[in-house]
């Protein structure tokens, strides 16, 4: 079996700091799977990650004399995967000058060894900024879409529902699948933008108004009345309610009530409180900057519409509003009446009277109550990172 190594690009994985704190790049979810998951559905291997230090111990590299090295911020396509298929040892295939593929050693790798560079003819499918998450999640929901279902009976879909489109692509591909023990009943299912996918055990209660394209993960629950624009995912055990409009939920995180959250993006283990609503255009149509780690500033986006960027096991109580544009770090905590700034540090908490640190043994503790409540343990090796996190964060306070 191929042993594929799935690299961080360093100045790549910080661009897309505060969610790749807790992960290396190729763990996000855009479209249906993360980038990890597309990639063993299209190239079978043994897969690790070489990424940031303090992350290794949770995600190891494994390395044997002979690797492919794959980008992890990059998308499989057919291209690229033939080309990896083909790769021999030593030979590297690049993309404006960056090493998006490799076969050799990790010493080579690493001292950028190479018999022969291969130009990638195409472009790039990837995410490089955190905005191109919720950007291309409509190809990256259409891709995913064909190689989930392509060649698969999906469960019937009930009668209560309200179709509107075609239901089938012009190729006669289904453009609506529903896995095992999945629920949809009473719900408005409109087809027109592209397709729409039901995870194992997911729920779409009664009165959801669903525009594709869409996607909800294994045993996320959409609520009773929940207006969902695309392109939208739920990661894996999402619950969501109010309305949303092309969002992307890594997993595990709710926003369970009523409220706006539009162009976003949240990790795992966050929560929204009831009416927390985060603005995604400015009063003025300004281009939009948004909050950059590696270069401890706002930059220019090029873009009229952004929301809410939240990193892992972050919180906002009832009633919050956001700031167009606004980055939240790991373990923050926000309350209160007006606008927080549109920045704010891993581990900090309050609102717009200031914020405090959070201490790590109070965040253990609220972390270790979520997860528990999905059967999941908050290991030392965790712990360790969470630690090594809330050092950075010293450097934006």
């Amino acid at each position: 079996m191929q042993n594929i190594i799935l690299f961080d690009h360093p100045e790549i994985h910080q661009s897309l700091l505060p969610l790749t704190f807790t992960r290396p790049t190729a763990d996000l979810r855009i479209g249906i799977l993360t980038i990890r998951e597309k990639w063993e559905r299209c190239l079978p291997g043994s897969y690790s990650y070489l990424t940031e230090s303090y992350l290794s111990k949770k995600y190891p590299t494994h390395t044997q004399a002979c690797n492919l090295f794959v980008a992890g911020h990059v998308l499989p396509t057919d291209e690229l995967v033939n080309i990896a298929q083909k790769l021999q040892p030593g030979e590297s295939c690049q993309s404006d000058g960056k090493v998006i593929l490799y076969k050799g050693s990790l010493e080579t790798f690493q001292q950028q060894q190479f018999s022969r560079i291969i130009e990638l003819k195409e472009p790039l499918f990837c995410i490089e900024m955190l905005y191109d998450i919720f950007l291309k999640n409509d190809a990256a929901i259409e891709q995913d879409f064909r190689r989930i279902t392509t060649g698969r009976e999906s469960a019937p879909l009930s009668p209560t529902n309200t179709v509107i489109g075609e239901t089938t692509y012009p190729d006669g591909l289904p453009k609506i699948f529903i896995e095992e023990g999945a629920s949809v009943e009473c719900c408005f299912l409109n087809l027109n933008e592209g397709p729409i996918y039901i995870g194992k055990e997911a729920e779409l209660m009664e009165g959801c108004c669903i525009r594709a394209p869409f996607a909800a993960c294994q045993h996320a629950v959409a609520k009773m009345g929940c207006k969902i624009y695309g392109a939208t995912t739920l990661g894996p055990y999402c619950k969501v309610g109010g309305e949303l409009s092309n969002v992307v939920m890594i997993g595990y995180s709710n926003k369970a009530h009523d409220g706006f959250l539009g162009n976003a993006v949240i990790g795992e283990w966050c929560n929204l409180g009831a009416g927390t609503t985060a603005s995604n255009l400015k009063n003025d149509y300004a281009e939009i900057k948004l909050w950059h780690y590696p270069s401890h500033r706002f930059l220019r986006t090029g873009l009229q519409f952004c929301g809410l960027i939240m990193g892992d096991h972050s919180k906002a109580g009832i009633n919050c509003m956001f700031n167009t544009a606004t980055v939240i770090g790991v373990g923050v905590n926000i309350y209160g009446a007006g606008f927080p700034r549109n920045f704010v540090a891993s581990f900090s908490e309050g609102g717009t009277s200031g914020f405090n640190d959070v201490a790590l043994s109070k965040f253990f503790a609220t972390a270790e109550k979520m997860m528990h409540r999905r059967n999941i343990e908050l290991t030392e090796v965790d712990k360790e990172i969470f630690e090594s996190i809330y050092h950075q964060a010293e450097n934006f306070k």
